[in-house]
């Protein structure tokens, strides 16, 4: 049987130089983090673990793109 990840997927995390995110993705040996000011990290899980504190925080909205207009042709 294999063993639960440390963290969920969605789980809110603070990392002490990268702020807050959420979790992408956690297996045994990695995980992948997407942070509200820093972008998508991935961390080796032993490492890591320790400097994570789960935050109790709601998720960010996700921001929508905005849709480029094409340029009139001539």
């Amino acid at each position: 049987m294999a063993a639960k990840p440390a963290f969920a997927t969605s789980a809110q995390v603070e990392h002490p130089k990268f702020g807050l995110g959420s979790v992408l993705e956690c297996t045994e040996d990695s995980v992948r983090i997407k942070f509200d000011e820093h972008g998508e990290k991935k961390f080796v899980l032993s490492i890591v673990q320790p400097n994570l504190k789960k935050s109790d925080r709601q998720p960010p909205a996700e921001k929508k793109r905005a849709a480029r207009k094409k340029a009139a042709t001539a």
